[in-house]
Parts: C-alpha cells; structure tokens; sequence
C-alpha cells in the first residue's frame, strides 16, 4: 500500500545495490537539513517553555482514573522498523466464538502529556509533522516524549488509547470501541524477521521462537489482515508496490541507497492501520463530533491511467472507478510481476498526493480513493503527526462524554495549516534523498541507467532510476516523455549541496 508508513527508516532487510561500499564525502548532511526545514517553515530548536513542561511531567504518574482500564495482561506486541523508538503501536487480537476475531489497537496517549494548549503542543502544532532525513529526524516532539514518556516501547507501563474491532470471516469490521488503558508491550519486533517467518522464508526471530503464545499471536494476526484486506480488496483498495529510496549513512557519509521491501509483517500493520483510521472515522461522525479527515481525490489525471492501460494491451473506464484500476493492477501483477513496482510507481504519481479536510455535521467529504474507502482519518501516529493528535482528543472526547475539543473553524484552519506543512516535509524529505543520491552518483557522470518518468511539469520532467533508486530531472531530450514511461538516460551533473541529478535521455 501507499501513503501509511513514514519515510525515513531502513530496516535489516532493506533492499541494499550492489555498489554502496563506494562512499562519498557530502557536506554536512545535518546541517544541509537544518537550514532547510528553517528556510520552509519549521522551528527544529524546541523552545525553553517545553523544558519546564518535561521536568513537571517527570513528577507525573498514570492518572487514577476508573475509566481506565488495565489491560497489561494482555499479550500485546509492536511490529516497527529496527531503528524506531517513537513506537505509537501495539497490537493483539483473540478469537472469538464462532469464529470472528476481536482486534485490538492501543494507540500511545500522547494527548496525557501534551494537552491542548500547552507549549509543547503549540509548538508540535506549529511543525506538524516529524521530519525524516538522512541521518537525522526532527521530531515533532520532544524525544523525552516521543521516544520515552509516549513511546509504547517494550517492556513499559504506558498510557494507550484502545481501538477495538470485531472483523467477521467476510473482513467486515461488525463492532468497534474506544477506550483508554494501561498496556505493557510485551515484544518489540521488527518488520524484516517477523515477515520472512510469516512467508517460510527463515526461522522465527528468538522472540517469536521461545514463545508459543506468541507465535500463535501473530499467525491470528496475519489471518485478521487477509480477512481486512480481501474486503479492502473487493472494495476497490489498491495494492501498490512501491519502495522509497532511503539513504543509508554512516560516519557522515552516504554509503548506499536501500529501499523498503514489502512483506507480510508490514501488511498486518498496514492493515490495523487502515482497519483503525476508517472505525474512527465512522464513530466521530456517528457521534457527530467535527474532526479532520484524509482525504484523496479521484485522480485528475486519469486519462493518462487510462492510456497507460491501453499500451498495456488493457482497459480502464473513461471515467475514475477505484474498483477498475485495482482490477487492472491485479491483473497487471499476475501477467508481469517482475515490472510491477515500475507501474505502481507511475500509478502512486498519477494518483497526486492527500490532504486534511473538515467532516463536521453537514459536510460531506470525499473519501480516500486510493483505499477504496469513504470515511478515513489519521489516527494512530500521534508521537509524529499532529492531525492524529488532534483525533486522539476527539475520541478522548467521545470517551468522557464531554464536548468537542475543537470547532469547525478551528478545524478548518488546522487542516489548511497541515497540509501545507505536510506538503514542505515532503519536499525537504525528497530533497535530502537527492542530495544523498547526488553524492552517490557524483563519480558515474556519464554511464547510462534505466529509468521511470515519474512527473512531467512546467518546472520540468523528472525520472526516478531503477537500480539505484534515485529521481533526477531530465534537462535534454525530455520532449514527449510522459508519466509512466520507461526511459534510459545518462547522467550529465550532480550538484550535491543543491540536491540536483540532471539526465540527458540516451538514444
């Protein structure tokens, strides 16, 4: 799937090319980043109001609430990348009689210890997003939170907000609850070892292998997500296969480029994700409380999906369906999987990016295309994105039975304001990747590579390579080229410090 898990991390099981040992001394990768994100928008330095807040929180304890409940018995595990310790995830699951599978979804409380209003939620509300580089995150918040105090990090007793779903034989989400809880996770596992156990490709990690009750935890997981996903899929969900360059650094230095491989491990998380943020959805709406919503169009520019299908020898309606152009790419992998990705990639550009909309009484959102779904919100990334943090103050909201903590206008503002800061994140993020790749390609300035048309704009045409994967504009030659084709170019320049890759289309 597209757009559910944050760029940034590589993980043991990153798909490395073959030529990374050759290093390549870059300029100061941290503060190429720093400047940037000053230069869009974002403060990176927490001001000293937040320092006061941390130190009270360090005299906090769990608050002795009855409405909490506690749920440490339960076997509750996280399933993330190696490096990642702003954990906002656990999960577990049960089976119930008669045969459907009860879900449940703890989601860190990090509203607890950023309450609205506060200088640390001024602050993550002013950023609004965590901000992945090579080498360096800024985080939205303070990492005594994000990576501590609100991190659902193994072992620790932690405040969690608990989604709780009942999926039938058919995928069908038939109940859902929300409610606050005390949670201990039990197993900090990672996606690459856990999704080669799940696919028969390796033995269970050590943790997985000593723990029987575990090991059954995640198979009835994994039959939870095949369950959520063929409903998904009939639905019209796209199964996209996509992997984001991440650049690998060490000691200073770009060594690699790794890009993400897709596994049964990441598709369970996915899943929950999904699973969660469409419930969530649907009980503030029930409940009629205004909140944010994600929302993906139908894609402007699917004539050209269209075209791509018919040089495909393939057919896709005149007018955008979700439900065709998943049958189209599931057509597309069974006939030829080995260039599945490169189409998946043109397909992710052509389908153009999400934003934050309001969904209040009256107002009738669009829904989220890509996942083939009606009504979806983010909520269960809090530590890194602050529209879920709003959501978590909605639900926490429905919880007490008390008002909405935020009116329409606020919302409004909010989600023109996040959107905005998103869509600098992005580009600071694509950025660094380019001035990581530059460095790694700054000694191949004339070989020739195979490559993607990934954007085609009056600013230029732009080409993501294959092997290794790295986007660069086409400067000669470009004229006729069009999102989705396949093209070979030759590399003309790099400009390290600036990010820029130029190409020349070969003959």
């Amino acid at each position: 799937m597209y757009e559910l898990l944050p760029a940034g991390a590589t993980g043991a099981g990153a798909l490395l090319y073959g030529w990374r040992m050759r290093q390549a001394s870059v300029p100061d990768l941290h503060a190429i980043a720093r400047q940037t994100l000053i230069e869009a928008g974002f403060d990176p330095d927490f001001p000293p109001a937040i320092a006061q807040e941390l130190a009270a929180i360090d005299r906090q304890h769990p608050p002795a609430d009855n409405s909490v409940r506690d749920a440490r018995s339960l076997l509750w595990s996280s399933v993330d990348n190696s490096e990642s310790r702003d954990l906002d995830q656990v999960e577990y699951a049960e089976r119930l009689p008669g045969g459907d599978i009860r879900l449940l979804i703890g989601i860190a409380d990090v509203d607890e210890f950023v309450p609205k209003g506060s200088a640390t939620d001024e602050h993550a509300r002013a950023n609004t997003v965590s901000v992945y580089t090579p080498g360096t995150v800024f985080p939205m918040l303070p990492e005594r939170l994000s990576t501590g105090v609100t991190s659902l990090l193994e072992g620790d007793d932690k405040l969690a907000v608990v989604v709780a779903l009942v999926v039938n034989a058919d995928g069908a989400v038939t109940a859902s609850d929300v409610y606050r809880a005390l949670v201990r996770n039990r197993a900090q596992l990672v996606y690459e070892p856990v999704g080669a156990w799940l696919e028969g490709r390796a033995p269970a990690p050590p943790q997985v292998a000593g723990d029987e009750e575990l090991s059954a935890q995640l198979r009835l997981q994994e039959e939870a997500t095949a369950r959520l996903s063929a409903l998904r899929r009939r639905n019209g969900a796209l199964n996209l296969e996509l992997e984001t360059p991440a650049p690998v650094v060490a000691g200073g230095k770009v060594v690699g480029l790794a890009a993400q491989e897709h596994n049964r491990a990441r598709d369970i998380i996915e899943s929950f994700m999904v699973a969660a943020n469409t419930a969530m959805a649907k009980l503030l709406e029930a409940r009629g409380v205004p909140s944010l919503r994600r929302v993906v169009h139908k894609p402007e520019q699917w004539p050209r999906m269209v075209e791509l299908a018919e040089s495909l020898n393939d057919q896709l309606p005149a007018e955008p369906s979700s439900r065709a152009l998943a049958d189209f790419l599931a057509r597309r992998k069974v006939a030829d999987p080995a260039h599945y990705r490169e189409l998946s990639l043109a397909v992710l550009k052509l389908l153009g990016a999400g934003e934050y909309m309001v969904e209040a009484p009256g107002v009738d959102q669009e829904g989220h295309f890509g996942l083939g779904v009606g009504d979806y919100t983010h909520s269960t990334a809090p530590n890194r994105r602050y529209p879920d943090l709003v959501t978590q103050r909605c639900l926490k909201s429905v919880i007490a039975g008390a008002a909405p903590p935020y009116t329409t206008d606020e919302l409004y503002e909010l989600a023109a304001h996040c959107n905005r800061m998103e869509s600098a994140a992005r580009k600071i993020e694509r950025r660094m990747r380019k001035v990581a790749a530059a460095a790694l390609l700054s000694d191949r300035v004339g070989e020739v590579f195979t490559g993607l048309v990934t954007g085609v704009k009056d600013k230029g045409t732009f080409v993501r390579l294959l092997a290794p994967p790295a986007d660069g504009r086409v400067v000669k030659g470009e004229r006729g080229l069009n999102v989705g084709d396949r093209v070979r170019v030759r590399l003309l320049a790099t400009d390290v410090a600036r990010g820029y890759i130029d190409f020349a289309r070969a003959s």
